[in-house]
């Protein structure tokens, strides 16, 4: 008997070492986890350059978000002569790369000489600290620039549910209109805001408040889209801006640059391109472009989708006749949709100053679609560090 209960204790003092010791496996798995999730808050550096004359913060216009993850960096380009303000608004969904990465490379590169550009690279803050779950969408993407590689985050397409839940079963945003829950956490379903709702309408009003305290003439809102979505490669233009999306895409057409313009539903609210058209005087237009990661039909979700943007499936779907967007084997790299954001708003501006030249926005150094195609992305981003 003494044996047996020596054996006995033997075993039980072994099985506690051993649940110690897988105890502490997982607490360190658990805490290597934590690191890796918690780098995801940490904002990848932006380098301004020599144009911009400012930086302030989103909370400026509405102080009830500071301190909070729906506040945002807000930078200013100012020229020395007095004209019109344009807001680029880059971020709102950060699935949606050439969005944020467009505005990032307008910082880094444009000289304002006439009027102001205002630019908010990272407008859903929150989303860009948590990728969509069950997507398999990598954390992070690279782009290469002479002298090193810059690191971006790829993030999710609402507010991330740790700074904001729950979701309701259905939300009936600012405008009426009802929607499903988890769109409470969709900046562009959530204009005009509410400064007592939920923190994704705070954000919302945060931001119609700057475009009212700012005066702000023109309104851009940088989006992408699957490549099988009807509204691809398009302006979507409020009335109040339909003429000037219409014109600037007329002029495209000569730099053979295909881009449709759509007007924006009136039934369709809480989208930008409705609702800051509606409540405030700003010429108000969102702009899309062909990204194959955000589309059910692609193949293998890794970085080289996000920025090669080639996938053998949208190249098959493209032959069959089945996308809205031209999709070959070079497929849609996020260099393309950067340069064609970018040479779009330099036509919104061109045409916009042609008309109001008392609010003439003229801007300077900024690369055409050719240019980044010719040289590459990263020849127009800042270097690592600098």
């Amino acid at each position: 008997m003494t044996s047996d209960r020596a054996a006995e204790n033997a075993r039980t003092y072994g099985n506690r070492w051993t649940a110690l010791g897988l105890l502490g496996v997982v607490a360190a798995a658990i805490f290597l986890v934590a690191l890796e999730f918690m780098a995801m808050w940490e904002d990848p550096p932006i380098y301004p350059g020599p144009g911009v004359t400012g930086q302030g913060r989103l909370s400026d216009y509405f102080p009830d978000i500071q301190d909070s993850w729906a506040d945002t960096d807000v930078y200013f380009l100012e020229g020395e002569e007095p004209g019109g303000t344009v807001l680029i608004l880059g971020g709102t969904h950060p699935n949606e790369p050439a969005s944020s990465l467009t505005a990032i490379t307008m910082l880094e590169n444009a000289v304002v000489t006439q009027g102001r550009l205002i630019v908010i690279p990272r407008a859903a803050h929150s989303g860009f600290t948590a990728t969509d779950a069950q997507e398999g969408f990598p954390q992070f993407y690279h782009i290469e620039t002479p002298t090193g590689t810059r690191r971006f985050r790829y993030g999710g397409r609402g507010t991330n549910p740790i700074h904001q839940w729950p979701d309701p079963v259905i939300y009936v945003n600012g405008s009426g209109q009802q929607l499903a829950g988890p769109e409470v956490r969709n900046l562009n379903r959530s204009y005009p805001g509410d400064p007592d709702g939920y923190l994704t309408e705070r954000l919302a009003y945060a931001i119609v408040e700057m475009i009212r305290q700012e005066e702000i003439d023109l309104s851009i809102d940088l989006h992408e889209a699957s490549p099988e979505y009807p509204v691809i490669n398009a302006m979507v233009a409020h009335e109040n801006a339909m003429d000037l999306a219409v014109e600037a895409a007329l002029f495209l057409e000569f730099e053979d640059i295909q881009i449709g313009v759509e007007p924006s539903p009136a039934n369709l609210r809480g989208l930008s391109h409705r609702e800051w058209g509606d409540a405030t005087d700003t010429k108000a237009i969102l702009i899309e472009s062909a990204n194959p990661a955000q589309g059910r039909l692609r193949g293998p979700t890794n970085e080289a989708l996000i920025v090669e943007g080639a996938d053998q499936y949208y190249d098959r779907a493209g032959e069959m006749g089945l996308l809205y967007v031209p999709f070959g084997e070079e497929g849609s790299p996020l260099a393309e949709r950067v340069g064609r954001h970018i040479q779009t708003v330099s036509m919104l501006l061109e045409v916009f100053s042609t008309y109001n030249p008392d609010r003439t926005i003229a801007v300077e150094n900024l690369p055409t679609l050719q240019e980044v195609m010719e040289r590459g992305l990263g020849a127009f981003l800042a270097p690592p560090g600098e």
